[in-house]
């Protein structure tokens, strides 16, 4: 009596439709803004905002922009 193979490995490695193309994700910056319902130009008028700023300015991504126009200082190095 013959055993029945064993078949290893992914079965659709290569089929293309099986493969999920990634997500990019925005940065936590993005992600409050949008929470927020902010627009570039509500930015510098927003408390929470400048609060989750200045809680997270050394840990998370900021652009350079909104911290100067907050009056943080910028590292360039």
């Amino acid at each position: 009596m013959r055993t029945p193979a064993v078949r290893r490995g992914n079965p659709h490695f290569t089929n293309p439709a099986a493969i999920a193309a990634p997500v990019a994700a925005g940065s936590c910056f993005e992600k409050v803004v949008e929470d927020l319902h902010l627009s570039p130009r509500d930015y510098l008028t927003s408390v929470a905002l400048r609060d989750w700023v200045y809680r997270n300015k050394d840990d998370k991504y900021v652009p350079s922009e909104v911290l100067e126009a907050f009056g943080f200082e910028v590292s360039t190095g």
